[in-house]
């Protein structure tokens, strides 16, 4: 985690990243672009964040108050003025002051959330883990079909479907929900709890 005392760069997005959660991204702006290559350099995370009001381009928007740690996966820039990259989530962390660079770009001061306990899943909950393999065999399926070796699984391996925590933030990812309940999940520390709610979700859809 980085010093608290630090500025961590935020990337504001219409989207919520998890931790170990992979997140494709597609980055035309100069701002981002520099700042990308920053974090290149120092072998250093940025902060991903959602939205709260404001848009993901132009003038630098308003977050929500927690994210996520984003760690640079792959990274490529074949085409010019176009960066596309794949990262992954890290620790989760709260926002306790923000300031805007001249160029627009985002900045923190943030402190770390503790990381969810390392609880397996309960017997309750043993099928929301035997549906999301279910659901990542179909996709990953899909996606070699469709796109033989150049499909990238969005799910990093090997998965940990006895992990509570893992099982619902992969489910918190996938799930049609809206971005602000996406973000609610998210903020909640108990990984058990935010399960129990997956799992009621999946059973008034009749997914289980």
């Amino acid at each position: 985690m980085p010093d608290t005392q630090a500025w961590l760069p935020l990337f504001p997005l219409k989207a919520v990243l998890f931790p170990d959660g992979v997140l494709p991204l597609k980055v035309f702006e100069t701002r981002y672009i520099d700042m990308l290559r920053e974090c290149m350099k120092q072998d250093a995370p940025f902060g991903v964040v959602l939205i709260r009001s404001g848009q993901e381009v132009g003038v630098a928007a308003e977050p929500e108050q927690v994210g996520c740690l984003a760690h640079i996966c792959d990274l490529d820039m074949q085409t010019l003025g176009l960066m596309t990259l794949r990262v992954r989530g890290g620790e989760r962390f709260r926002i306790l002051e923000t300031r805007v660079r001249p160029d627009q770009r985002l900045e923190a001061r943030t402190e770390p959330i503790p990381a969810d306990s390392e609880i397996p899943v309960s017997d309750v909950h043993v099928h929301c883990a035997k549906a999301l393999k279910i659901v990542i065999d179909d996709i990953e399926n899909r996606g070699r079909t469709e796109q033989g070796d150049a499909f990238i699984s969005p799910f990093r391996q090997p998965l940990h479907l006895e992990s509570a925590s893992w099982v619902a933030n992969r489910w918190c990812e996938i799930l049609p929900i809206p971005l602000k309940a996406r973000q609610k999940l998210l903020e909640l520390e108990d990984a058990e709890i935010r399960l129990s709610l997956v799992h009621s979700y999946l059973k008034q859809h009749r997914i289980i």
